[in-house]
C-alpha cells in the first residue's frame, strides 16, 4: 500500500491538464493513497487552476499474500463494486499500474466496452519492482490491456507485445 499510488503519481505529474478530471480509484483498506493523492492534487493546483479529480474507493481484490482460491471471490466481489462506478465515470483512459484493485476496475471498463456503452483505452505499466517477471495483475492484464508498458528490457525480451519505454518512474 502506498508503493503503487507513488509510482502512478510520478507518471501523472508528466501529463498535461488536458488529462482531467481524474478518477483515481482505490482499495477501501488502503490508508495511505487518499492522503499521497490529495497532496499531489494540492500541488498540481497550483499550477494548473482548474484541476479536477474524483476520489472512489472499492473493495480489495486481493490482500498480500492471500490464496489464490480465495482471491477469485473477493476479485467478483470487488467487480461488483467496480461495475457501477465505471459506468458512472465512463472513462476515456485508465492509467493503471499494479495493484490488485486495478484487475476488477480493466474488466468492468472492458465489460461496457462489449456492451458498447463507452470504450476506454487501458495502459498497465508495470511496477519498476518488476524486472524480471510479471506481477499477477500484470499477467492478468497483459492479454486484457491496449498498451503493457515494462520498465526493464528483460521483461520486453520475455513479453513480446510489452512496450518498453525505460525507466519511466
Amino acid at each position: 500500500t502506498g508503493g503503487h499510488t507513488t509510482e502512478i503519481l510520478r507518471l501523472l505529474s508528466c501529463l498535461s491538464e488536458s488529462y482531467s478530471p481524474r478518477h483515481y480509484v482505490f482499495a477501501d483498506s488502503d490508508k495511505m493513497s487518499e492522503a499521497k493523492i490529495r497532496s499531489f492534487e494540492q500541488k498540481r493546483a497550483e499550477t494548473f487552476s482548474n484541476s479536477q479529480f474524483t476520489l472512489d474507493r472499492i473493495p480489495r481484490s486481493r490482500e498480500v499474500r492471500q490464496s489464490w482460491m480465495s482471491s477469485v471471490g473477493t476479485t467478483l466481489y470487488s467487480l461488483l463494486y467496480s461495475l457501477p462506478l465505471t459506468y458512472r465515470l465512463q472513462p476515456d483512459l485508465i492509467l493503471c499500474n499494479g495493484p490488485g484493485t486495478c484487475v476488477p476496475v480493466c474488466i468492468s471498463a472492458l465489460l461496457l466496452g462489449l456492451l458498447r456503452i463507452k470504450r476506454a483505452v487501458i495502459v498497465y505499466v508495470e511496477s519498476i519492482c518488476r524486472v524480471e517477471t510479471l506481477s499477477l495483475s500484470g499477467k492478468i492484464l497483459y492479454y486484457l490491456s491496449d498498451y503493457f508498458i515494462v520498465q526493464w528490457p528483460e521483461l520486453k525480451e520475455k513479453y513480446p507485445r510489452s512496450v518498453y519505454l525505460g525507466q519511466i518512474v
